[in-house]
């Protein structure tokens, strides 16, 4: 019976796979958004109203905001990390640097930090490969700096691509939390929490500036990127996210990330123009190695777990 269900269910996967496209072309579209009100007020429209998105759906589906004390509170705790303080200095960056060097960056980082999280805290092992893979990644990140700090935008691009590299931090911490805000609590809901605490601080952040947006005059294009990335690439995004990260695990969902940089690498070259240095470019493809090496070798150590685990079960007596 187990079989069956699980037979029927989506593929996990493919719920990542469509996080990361949405989230490969948010970066572009967050750099309209940028261009034309303070970064702290498009976070707060990106978030503002993907809170709202997240509200009516959990309205239209029937679902109930009552959960137990802890489970809200972690989840809530997980907005302030992973939409506030991520999205706090991703949009700071957004003003400094181009969003492509975001959109390589952060979604390269964030396995690597990921990763290497759980070797330091001794929840997966250390093996040889995992330790060159991660050098190369922080390797490549530091090359890619070095390259930024040369590139067109000098010191303040650098400073840019700094906060992104902080937001990668932020977001390889609510990957890690993610199983236990998802404790007792489900992933509509979860992320309904999260993303209304962290849209309310942002505001509490951006309400300075708001007097400064001449809202009027905004084109129509940027409503319909913001559009795009409340409904897009933060209400369904992030519960797809959720869904995939409750299914594999963090270490296995982070490695989806690697999908991000492409996606991006086209809509800013296309879209917007942007491009990078040939340093920046070969520390994007060591970052790239780094990531995919740690990363293989964590999807075998949780292989042989899962192998050992079943082998134990199957070997204990049964209790009924």
């Amino acid at each position: 019976m187990s079989a069956q269900r699980s037979a029927g269910q989506p593929n996990p996967y493919l719920f990542l796979a469509m996080t990361m496209m949405l989230w490969g072309g948010a970066f572009s579209s967050s750099e309209a958004v940028v261009d034309h009100v303070p970064h702290t007020v498009a976070a707060t429209l990106r978030f503002g109203g993907g809170a709202i998105a997240l509200l009516v759906a959990m309205a239209l589906t029937g679902r109930s905001p009552r959960v137990g004390a802890r489970a809200a509170g972690r989840a809530c705790l997980a907005g302030v990390l992973g939409v506030f303080a991520y999205n706090g200095f991703f949009f700071w960056g957004l003003s400094l640097a181009p969003s492509l060097d975001g959109g390589i960056l952060i979604p390269v980082m964030s396995p690597v930090l990921t990763t290497a999280f759980l070797v330091v805290s001794g929840r997966e092992k250390a093996s040889r490969r995992r330790l060159v893979g991660l050098a190369l990644g922080l390797a490549g990140a530091a090359a890619y700096l070095v390259g930024a700090n040369s590139a067109g935008g000098g010191s303040h691009r650098l400073a840019g691509d700094l906060l992104y590299v902080l937001s990668a931090v932020c977001w390889a911490a609510f990957t890690l939390a993610a199983p236990k805000v998802l404790a007792g609590i489900e992933p509509l809901t979860a992320m309904a929490y999260a993303t209304c605490t962290g849209a309310v601080l942002l505001a509490l952040v951006a309400a300075p500036d708001l007097g400064h947006v001449r809202w009027g005059s905004l084109p129509s294009g940027v409503w319909v990127n913001v559009a795009y990335l409340a409904i897009g690439a933060t209400a369904v995004a992030n519960v797809f996210y959720y869904r995939g990260v409750a299914a594999v695990g963090p270490a296995s969902a982070s490695l989806m990330m690697f999908l991000v940089p492409a996606v991006n690498t086209a809509c800013a070259t296309l879209f917007l123009g942007e491009s990078f240095t040939a340093v920046q470019a070969a520390g994007a493809v060591v970052l790239l190695a780094g990531a995919a090496l740690a990363g293989k070798a964590s999807l075998r150590v949780r292989r042989r777990s899962s192998r050992t685990s079943a082998t134990t079960t199957r070997t204990t007596p049964a209790s009924t």
